[in-house]
């Protein structure tokens, strides 16, 4: 069931994003005179398509991992002498580079829709509170310590956990000096250090963890808020609401203890003594054996955690009006355009491993966490993906947009275009880049699992 959800995640994903890039390139095409064929979301053989009043046919292909739009063009076969006008190949190259241009330009613009309708509706996020800081790590180093709250990083504004992962994560590799906004107890102030050179994992990077921070949380105490139909806690007569207080006559002290106490024993039958509406009882439960990735077997119950409440005095809301939203939602779109920038940048001067490069698995199972989620997480992870899909499109590399773009920029210098021979070679040298990048991210994502 996980499977069909995380596919139909990626699915709604990429069928969004595709369909606002191709839109861009449409809408430009029709505005510059230039005839379109077909808008096809996915590739390979439609699955249904439909045509509207101008000849257009609309399609939706079974292979879902991009679209395209086609444009009447002469160097792809016969055009009929009245329609040569409103062939791609017969305007200028500032409209070609226009067209080239507007898909990525329709990311970016969806991007700052989603900022600033996220801004309009308000959200609630956590207050950035230090919980602990791992000993010497570079947040040990920098002086942040466990209770201060973070403002700010080097100088930025920051008002969650992610934009503090963000900002950390454009500083990886490097040896310079970061400073820290922070406030304890009502006195604001602020901590700095060196980072030293510091780097992320090749699996799975977590930039607050490897900094050595982790954020506050409250304390989840051992009640059971949910009981698995059929499980191993139901049969031995476990219930909701149920407070664990000791595994074996061990005492537990929070609800982590006491997954802990039962991942170690699969198949082993432990006593639970639990308070149920403010009696004591000892029930018997057997955990059930499930295999990991690795290999290794730990032992659940089929039980889950009661809700835990944030104090409210470490909730923020955020909300901002219709227009002072609009300089807000494109500030949160740059800062996604320079972190895809920068970790591009330190790609390929090694400072970021490119093992961190991710495919089409990785985006599914985050698309399917953030659907999850919530709207403000779901409608966050497409906007970022959205200008990261911008930001690529724009690389002057044939075959994408961005390398489109070079050849009708030389061609308006030049006054003619490049050979067609110049210009075979340069899709060549593209596609092999792009399917090497395309076969290695599948391979981290294949590793990832």
């Amino acid at each position: 069931m996980q499977i069909v959800e995380t596919v139909l995640a990626l699915l709604l994903t990429l069928g969004i994003l595709v369909t606002l890039h191709e839109y861009g390139h449409f809408w430009v095409a029709r505005r510059c005179g230039v005839k379109v064929l077909r808008f096809s979301v996915g590739f390979g053989k439609p699955l249904f398509s439909w045509y509207d009043r101008h000849g257009t046919e609309f399609a939706v292909a079974a292979i879902p991992l991009g679209g395209y739009v086609k444009m009447l063009d002469e160097r792809e076969g016969p055009v009929p002498e009245e329609l040569k006008s409103q062939s791609f190949n017969a305007k200028s190259p500032s409209k070609r580079i226009a067209i080239a241009s507007a898909g990525p330009i329709a990311n970016f613009l969806f991007a700052i829709f989603a900022y600033w309708l996220l801004s309009v509706v308000g959200f609630t996020s956590v207050a950035t509170v230090v919980g602990d800081v791992a000993e010497d790590s570079v947040a040990d180093r920098v002086g942040l310590e466990s209770g201060m709250e973070i403002h700010s990083v080097d100088g930025r504004q920051v008002t969650s956990w992610r934009d503090i992962n963000m900002r950390l994560l454009e500083r990886t590799g490097e040896y310079g000096s970061v400073a820290f906004g922070v406030s304890r107890n009502g006195s604001k102030g602020e901590v700095s250090g060196a980072l030293g050179g510091w780097q992320l994992s090749e699996d799975t990077p977590n930039p607050l963890a490897e900094f050595g921070l982790s954020p506050w949380r409250p304390d989840v105490p051992p009640v059971l808020g949910e009981i698995v139909a059929e499980g191993r806690a139901q049969a031995a007569g476990l219930q909701v609401g149920d407070r664990v207080e000791s595994v074996d006559g061990q005492p537990i002290g929070n609800w982590f203890d006491l997954v802990k106490a039962i991942q170690q024993s699969p198949e082993e039958t432990i006593q639970l003594g639990i308070v149920r509406d403010g009696q004591e009882k000892t029930i018997a439960v057997t955990p059930a054996a499930r295999e990991g990735n690795d290999g290794s077997v730990s032992g659940f119950i089929g039980a889950g955690v009661k809700e835990v409440k944030w104090p409210e005095e470490l909730l923020r809301e955020t909300r901002f009006g219709p227009v002072a939203a609009i300089p807000r939602a494109m500030s949160e779109t740059w800062a996604d355009t320079r972190l895809t920038l920068v970790a591009i940048k330190k790609m390929v001067t090694g400072l970021l491993s490119p093992t961190n490069l991710s495919g089409p698995i990785t985006i599914a199972r985050i698309a399917e966490a953030s659907v999850s989620s919530g709207f403000e997480d779901f409608i966050r992870f497409l906007a970022y993906l959205s200008v990261s899909l911008g930001v690529l499109n724009l690389l002057p590399v044939p075959v994408l947009d961005g390398g489109h773009i070079v050849y009708y920029t030389i061609e308006a210098i030049r006054r003619k275009p490049l050979s067609e021979q110049a210009q075979a070679f340069g899709l060549r040298i593209g596609m092999a880049m792009i399917l090497t990048l395309m076969v290695f991210a599948l391979y981290n994502d294949l590793m990832r699992l």
